[in-house]
């Protein structure tokens, strides 16, 4: 059952693949965001265990974007601090992927020359799924054909939003943040996209961390799992996703809710509104 919070008070969102709980993927503490007098965050602080799924809720201007661009680090927090793995969010940029409301491809490109260009920014090395490792297969397990030569400004939107989850698809995040990725899609496309996003949090993670390796490993050791925060108009679509629904208003979280959704690797989710 939903329980309130204040404003101030700490929410934590855990998934146990054990019986102990496990580390956070990200955390904000006492994180607010302030434009002028406008105040986009106030005071939140919140976890997010490593291979949790938590569906955000709330209606326009209640601080779900800003929240997850914060975790993305593409802003900074006006008060208080924002931890992804341990360390600033622009220092895990490479365990990151954001999809905004934007698709953010290039409109005179096609989605296949969109994909190997945003691959040839990175160290595309050490992936270990066909999808992250192939452009091509991207665009297939998100319903779209490769060989399709049209510019991406020719798509409709429901194509761009697929576009638009095969580029960040393809650099194998651990962290996976997306802001309406349903947007503009119709019904059916929507559940291929949920159906992909459940099999996604399944990928194994053995992709390499910077400077480590067996003789440096990191310290304390990492517990890695596929962690997804979705935000949403559309809770029933994004029902199956819903280990935790969490409920933001005004720049607060008021309320979170336990699903206890399970799925292979996931054997338990719960949470707590302190």
């Amino acid at each position: 059952m939903p329980r309130n919070a204040p404003a101030h008070s700490e929410t934590t969102i855990e998934s146990a693949h054990e019986s102990a709980p496990l580390p956070p993927a990200a955390s904000l503490d006492s994180v607010s965001k302030l434009y002028g007098a406008f105040a986009a965050l106030r005071k939140v602080s919140v976890e997010f265990a490593v291979g949790s799924s938590t569906v955000v809720l709330g209606d326009n201007g209640a601080g779900k974007s800003t929240m997850l661009r914060m975790l993305a680090g593409l802003i900074s927090p006006s008060r208080g601090s924002i931890q992804v793995f341990r360390d600033q969010p622009q220092q895990q940029r490479h365990r990151i992927a954001y999809m905004s409301h934007d698709a953010m491809l290039y409109d005179e490109l096609s989605a296949l020359e969109n994909l190997r260009y945003f691959a040839s920014l990175q160290d595309m090395g050490g992936m270990v799924c066909s999808c992250t490792a192939s452009p091509e297969m991207a665009l297939r397990a998100v319903g779209l054909d490769p060989a399709l030569g049209r510019p991406v400004g020719q798509y409709s939107q429901g194509m761009r939003q697929r576009a638009s989850l095969a580029r960040v698809l393809q650099t194998d995040p651990e962290l996976l943040l997306l802001d309406e990725p349903f947007s503009n899609l119709d019904v059916d496309s929507a559940k291929h996209m949920v159906d992909l996003l459940l099999d996604f949090r399944n990928w194994p993670v053995e992709k390499p961390l910077p400077g480590l390796t067996e003789a440096n490993p990191p310290h304390p050791p990492e517990i890695r799992a596929r962690t997804i925060i979705l935000t949403t108009h559309q809770p029933r679509l994004a029902e199956p996703l819903a280990e935790t629904t969490l409920t933001m208003r005004a720049g607060t979280i008021v309320s979170i809710v336990n699903t206890a959704a399970t799925g292979p690797g996931i054997t338990a989710a719960h949470g707590a509104v302190g």
